[in-house]
């Protein structure tokens, strides 16, 4: 994968040096493959409260309304985008010098005030004033690597004409009436999610790293998945009773579940060879993610109602907690087609679990039975489909291997 560097651009050794802030490329392993950074490890820190602070929106309603539920997704929607930009950007320019590292840690400070406003959006301008803040590090970050190559001129083109429109959009929002705020911010999302597709054909002529691109956004999954089961041990009171203790083991299934089988998916590599660009792959765990930020909310509202003593979930909740699996399902389907369109048997895997999930959810309203049955469904789906991944894994290998 090439890469630019930036050396051209750093600042004086003698500062950096004195200062301690002597950059140090990305560390590769044996085979050559760049890995995440400390520095890249450390952005994702924030994100966690991020998360917990957008899911926090629901409360402990287990009937919320389809506009809360909006929200949450719409505020997802930003937080995550605010993170996919840096991956980006990490992911074809070498991120480790003085200079990266202090923009990174200003972009850090823009998305603690994310943080604090999304509780309090629209009427707050911390949301957007945090959204500016990371986002103009980045047009910052795509100037500063501009003139290092004609590749990557073409590249940071793209993204400085469609990044810069949709900022500006969010710098005029600050004007603005607090009730016609979102109204700007969605157009603004619209512009800067269409960037990438818009310029797919020049994108596409600087592969990203398709190594480095799976394994960052599988981090960000892994952290989508952590503030899931945080919803579920929240829920759980203090001292439970053992059958609250049996009540939480068994929703805990579910995230290990999917956790195992996407794991399985992103170690066998399969699209490795077909990123490209990555904007399938990234775009398609926009959905995937948001879901499972819901579905670890849902099943936290169904423990909630189990140690209430409830003998039956509100229909918002069980729609909430099959819709959440169906669309992880889903997604995980089209991740698949990026490699191969699947067979009449991964479609038919796709169909039992998208049919069960659909049917307990329909017909069973008792919270416990609900919860054993959900949690079967999925470890059953999971296991099928994990078998299935192994052996596609082994025969891509056979294949490149002759």
């Amino acid at each position: 994968m090439r890469r630019v560097r930036t050396d051209d651009l750093r600042p004086s050794g003698w500062l950096t040096g004195r200062l301690g802030l002597r950059g140090q490329p990305p560390q590769t392993d044996e085979a050559g493959h760049r890995h995440a950074t400390w520095l890249e490890l450390f952005l994702d820190v924030i994100f966690v409260y991020a998360l917990a602070a957008v899911v926090a929106r629901l409360g402990n309603d287990p009937t919320p309304a389809p506009e809360a539920v909006l929200a949450v997704i719409g505020l997802f929607v930003v937080v995550q985008w605010a993170w996919v930009g840096q991956v980006y950007y990490d992911t074809r320019f070498d991120p480790d010098d003085a200079l990266h590292r202090v923009l990174v840690l200003v972009a850090l400070v823009g998305a603690g005030a994310m943080t604090l406003g999304v509780d309090e959006v629209p009427e707050s301008v911390l949301l957007p004033v945090g959204y500016l803040i990371v986002r103009g590090v980045l047009l910052v970050l795509y100037l500063r690597a501009r003139p290092t190559s004609p590749m990557a001129r073409m590249v940071t083109t793209v993204y400085l004409i469609g990044f810069g429109s949709g900022w500006l959009i969010w710098l005029v929002s600050l004007t603005t009436p607090s009730a016609l705020r979102p109204v700007l911010w969605i157009i603004a999302m619209c512009i800067e999610l269409a960037t990438p597709w818009v310029g797919v054909r020049w994108l596409n002529q600087w592969p990203v790293d398709n190594r480095h691109l799976p394994e960052r956004i599988g981090q960000f999954t892994i952290i989508v998945l952590g503030s899931a089961l945080a919803s579920l041990l929240f829920a759980v009171p203090d001292h439970p009773r053992p059958h609250m203790i049996l009540t939480a083991g068994i929703a805990f299934l579910v995230p290990a579940a999917i956790w195992w089988l996407y794991t399985t998916f992103v170690t066998t590599h399969l699209v490795a060879s077909r990123l490209r660009g990555g904007q399938a792959y990234s775009y398609l765990h926009v959905p995937l993610d948001g879901a499972l930020l819901v579905l670890g909310w849902a099943l936290g509202q169904v423990v909630r109602l189990v140690d209430d003593d409830a003998v039956r979930l509100p229909l918002e909740l069980r729609l909430l907690l099959a819709g959440s699996v169906v669309v992880w399902m889903l997604c995980g389907l089209a991740l698949y087609w990026l490699w191969s369109p699947p067979n009449l048997l991964r479609l038919a895997i796709t169909c039992y679990g998208v049919v069960s999930v659909s049917l307990i959810a329909a017909a069973v309203r008792e919270p416990r039975l609900l919860l054993f049955l959900l949690a079967a469904a999925i470890v059953g789906y999971s296991v099928v489909l994990t078998r299935r991944l192994n052996r596609a894994g082994r025969e891509s290998e056979d294949v490149a291997e002759g």
